[in-house]
């Protein structure tokens, strides 16, 4: 199983940035997906989460009314739509696919993981 996260980059406060998370080796579609990020020096956190239709989609407050997580099936990938960005998401951004298909907060329960790709907003 391979999960390969891509799409950081730097960007200037306000900015927008689309994260993808390319799948291969399991069934996409039956994975519910998340992305999760740590910053230098914190913990991991929650960004989102979308069960395996796509049809159901959770947030962190931090991220919410800014970030749109969806997931294409056809393509064994997952995206994050990152808009208004600030200093503070600053941090590596993580996917992740849980083969409970209603995924959850809790990282630990994330079967497989991806490596990370770097955020950087500057202000």
């Amino acid at each position: 199983v391979q999960l390969q996260a891509f799409g950081g980059g730097l960007v200037q406060a306000g900015g927008s940035l689309r994260l993808s998370c390319a799948a291969s080796g399991l069934s996409f579609s039956t994975y519910a997906m998340g992305w999760f990020r740590q910053a230098p020096g914190k913990e991991r956190e929650f960004v989102a989460r979308i069960n395996w239709s796509g049809a159901r989609t959770y947030y962190a407050d931090s991220v919410k009314g800014r970030s749109t997580i969806s997931r294409d099936n056809a393509k064994n990938t997952m995206y994050l739509q990152m808009n208004s960005l600030k200093p503070e998401d600053t941090a590596d951004y993580y996917c992740a696919a849980d083969a409970d298909k209603r995924g959850t907060y809790n990282a630990d329960e994330y079967d497989y993981w991806g490596q990370g790709t770097q955020v950087t907003v500057s202000s």
